[in-house]
C-alpha cells in the first residue's frame, strides 16, 4: 500500500483531502498512520478496534479432523500466533461489537457468557455483541465435536477473557471515523469442493436454483478511516482454512492473509467467515499442506477492494436478533437409529465413520426426545447505512449465501457464518439425497438430529425476513 503525499506540516493528507484533490487511486490504497490526536463525537460514526493474544498451550487437543479415541491430534507447535480481534461501533449513543476469533468454532453458550461479560464490563448491550470464528481447522473447538477435537475447558475459559478483554480495549479506541467499502474477485482463493463444475456470482440471479452448485468469490472489504488514527480494516471472504492438517496451531490462510496486509498497511485486518460449507482454499489444485497460494490470491483481491472502497454514509446503527428454528428429520433419525440397533456390526464406516463412533452416537441419540421438531440457533442482522452483516451459525452452502446477498434491499450485504454458534452444515436437497458428508455424518458429529433437506432454504427466508426489517 503506498504511502499518503505529506502536507507542509508533515501530516498525512486525509482521504477527503485526496478525493477532493482527484487523487482517488492513491486514497483507495493509502493507510492513514497512528497520529497522537484522537477521540470521538457521541453523535458521529466511531470505531474502535484491538487484537489480543489466544495463542493455546501445547499439549491440548486441535479439531477439524476425524481422530479415533486414542489417537487424538494434539498441538506440539505453534505455526503462527492466534488471536481474538474485537470491533466496536458506535452511532449516536448505540453500539455494538464484533468479534473475530481464531477458533474453528464457538457455542451459544460460549457467546453467551461473553454477551454477558462484556455488558457488565463496557456497557454495550448483550445482544449487540457478535462473536465469529474463523473456523480454522489448526485450532481447538468450543463446541462439543464427537471424536473431532476436545472441549479444551481451560482454555475456553482463557479465551473468553480475552475476548472480553478485546472488547473493552476496542471501546477505549473509539475514534471518530468514516466508512468505505470495497469488493473485489478473487482469482484463484476459492472452489467448490463438492463438484468439478460450479457457477460463481457473476452468474447468480433471482432464476438461479439450488439444484447446481455455486461459489461465491467475491471479497467484501470495510475500511474505517478514522481521525487522527490509523484505518481500522475487516474483511469477509467465503473459505474453509484447511490447508494445513498436522499438529501445529494457528489461524492457517487468514493469519498469512493477516500478515500481508500489516505489511503492506500497518493494519492487522480482521476477518468475517462467509458461506463455505461447499469451499475449500486455493484454485483445486495445490491447498493441502500449503496456504502461500491461496493467501497470495487473497491478499492480492483485498488490495483491489481496499482500491474499489466508496464512501458509505452512516447516521444510525440498526441491529435485528432473532432465532432460527431449524426444522429436524426425526423419521430420518428414526431411520437412523433401527439400522444401528438391528445391525451395530455394519455401522462401521462411510456415514457412520467407524464402530466406536457409531456406538458414541447411538448412545446418545438413543436417549433424545424423539418428538421435537425443530433446534433453536442465533440468528441477527446489522445495518450500517446502505451496508447490512447478517449473522448465523451455520457452514452455509454457497447457493444460500448467494441468495441472501441477491434477494437483499441493501446495496452491500455481507453474510457472516459461524457466528454465535455452531451447528454444521446446511446444505442444499442434492447433499441429503446422495448423503453427502455434510448432511448426514456432521449432525452426528455436533449430536444433534438431522436437518431436513429444506433447512438451508429456511435459512435464506429468515434471513431475508430480517434484513427487511432493517429497512
Amino acid at each position: 500500500m503506498r504511502p499518503l503525499p505529506k502536507t507542509t506540516t508533515g501530516n498525512s493528507l486525509s482521504r477527503r483531502q485526496i478525493l477532493s484533490s482527484g487523487c482517488a487511486a492513491i486514497a483507495a490504497t493509502a493507510c492513514i498512520p497512528h497520529l497522537a490526536s484522537g477521540g470521538s463525537n457521541k453523535e458521529s460514526l466511531a470505531v474502535g478496534q484491538a487484537v489480543v493474544d489466544t495463542t493455546p498451550p501445547l499439549g491440548i487437543e486441535l479439531a477439524g479432523f476425524h481422530k479415533a479415541v486414542g489417537n487424538e491430534r494434539r498441538i506440539t507447535g505453534i505455526r503462527q500466533k492466534s488471536t481474538a480481534k474485537a470491533i466496536v461501533i458506535r452511532v449516536k449513543g448505540q453500539t455494538i461489537a464484533i468479534v473475530s476469533l481464531d477458533i474453528l468454532t464457538v457455542s451459544a453458550a460460549f457467546t453467551a457468557e461473553v454477551q454477558q461479560q462484556v455488558a457488565e464490563k463496557t456497557g454495550i448491550p448483550a445482544l449487540n455483541v457478535r462473536v465469529c470464528a474463523t473456523h480454522t481447522h489448526s485450532m481447538p473447538t468450543f463446541t462439543f465435536l464427537r471424536q473431532w477435537g476436545a472441549l479444551p475447558k481451560e482454555y475456553q475459559q482463557q479465551t473468553l477473557q480475552a475476548v472480553v478483554k478485546a472488547v473493552q480495549q476496542a471501546q477505549q479506541d473509539l475514534t471518530d471515523a468514516e466508512l468505505y467499502v470495497g469488493k473485489s474477485a478473487v482469482v484463484g482463493g476459492n472452489f467448490n469442493r463438492t463438484t468439478s463444475t460450479w457457477k460463481t456470482e457473476k452468474q447468480f440471479d433471482k432464476q438461479s436454483t439450488d439444484a447446481e452448485r455455486w461459489l461465491d468469490t467475491n471479497l467484501h472489504l470495510l475500511r474505517f478511516e478514522r481521525t487522527g488514527k490509523e484505518d481500522v480494516l475487516w474483511y469477509h471472504f467465503s473459505s474453509h482454512p484447511v490447508c494445513f492438517r498436522d499438529t501445529q496451531s494457528g489461524p492457517d490462510w487468514v493469519g498469512l492473509v493477516a500478515e500481508k496486509v500489516h505489511a503492506k498497511t500497518g493494519v492487522t485486518p480482521g476477518f468475517m467467515q462467509g458461506h463455505a460449507g461447499d469451499v475449500n482454499p486455493g484454485d483445486g489444485h495445490i491447498w493441502i499442506g500449503e496456504a502461500e497460494p491461496t493467501a497470495t490470491a487473497i491478499a492480492k483481491g483485498f488490495d483491489a477492494a481496499l482500491n474499489s472502497c466508496k464512501p458509505v454514509s452512516v447516521d444510525e446503527i440498526q441491529v435485528v436478533n432473532d432465532s432460527f428454528s431449524i426444522p429436524l428429520d426425526m423419521e430420518l433419525l428414526k431411520e437412523q437409529l433401527d439400522a444401528y440397533r438391528s445391525a451395530p456390526e455394519k455401522c462401521n464406516s462411510g456415514e457412520w465413520v467407524d464402530a466406536g463412533f457409531a456406538k458414541a452416537w447411538f448412545d446418545a441419540a438413543s436417549t433424545w426426545n424423539l418428538e421435537q421438531s425443530v433446534h433453536k440457533t442465533p440468528m441477527s442482522a446489522i445495518r450500517l447505512g446502505d451496508l447490512a452483516l447478517l449473522f448465523h451459525s451455520s457452514e452455509l452452502y454457497s447457493f444460500y449465501g448467494l441468495q441472501l446477498q441477491n434477494r437483499s434491499p441493501f446495496e452491500t450485504t455481507i453474510a457472516v457464518g459461524y457466528a454465535d454458534d455452531s451447528v454444521g452444515y446446511l446444505a442444499d436437497p442434492v447433499a441429503y439425497k446422495t448423503k453427502e458428508y455434510a448432511a448426514v455424518t456432521v449432525p452426528r458429529i455436533l449430536n444433534l438430529p438431522p436437518f431436513t433437506p429444506n433447512a438451508a432454504a429456511a435459512l435464506s427466508d429468515l434471513g431475508h425476513q430480517l434484513l427487511k426489517k432493517l429497512t
